[in-house]
């Protein structure tokens, strides 16, 4: 097999590992903040930090590296719409998720705390959860988006 065929398969599988790692972890921390037990959030909130930095980051890292290692060995103009709009979605995707990172460390540190000291989680928590569930659809949408239009290629 070739190179290109080697990188378009790693491309596609750091796209599924992206999305299906940020499915599973919005996932497990809906349910556990719905259940609403201090220790389990804890718990929770400690996995979805460390699984946003084995497997998330190492994905978002590889999805643009292999994508325009992909489109320039293809011969595809960078300034093509399709590229850009891409681009422009990832980017989106990028920052709600840098900003989800920061909230997620602040939620855990929050239940640690909690759990430590035998209280329950301070109202912050929840707003923080809000700003998370929020940034969670805008991110999984521009992602969506991105996909849509790297498969189709609109012009």
């Amino acid at each position: 097999m070739n190179f290109y065929l080697w990188l378009k398969w790693l491309h596609i599988l750091s796209a599924v590992v992206l999305f299906g790692t940020g499915i599973g972890i919005a996932y497990f921390k809906w349910t556990a903040d719905r259940r609403g037990d201090v220790r389990t959030i804890r718990a929770i909130n400690d996995q979805v930090v460390r699984a946003d930095w084995t497997f998330t980051a190492p994905a978002a890292i590889a999805q643009p590296l292999t994508g325009l290692t992909l489109a320039l060995i293809a011969g595809f103009p960078l300034s093509s719409g399709w590229i850009v709009y891409g681009i422009a979605l990832y980017g989106v995707a990028g920052v709600a998720w840098l900003i989800v990172l920061r909230l997620q460390w602040r939620m855990r540190e929050m239940a640690r705390r909690a759990d430590r000291e035998g209280k329950p989680l301070p109202p912050a928590y929840r707003v923080l959860v809000r700003r998370w569930v929020t940034l969670g659809f805008v991110g999984f949408a521009a992602l969506i988006g991105a996909f849509w239009v790297m498969v189709f290629k609109p012009g």
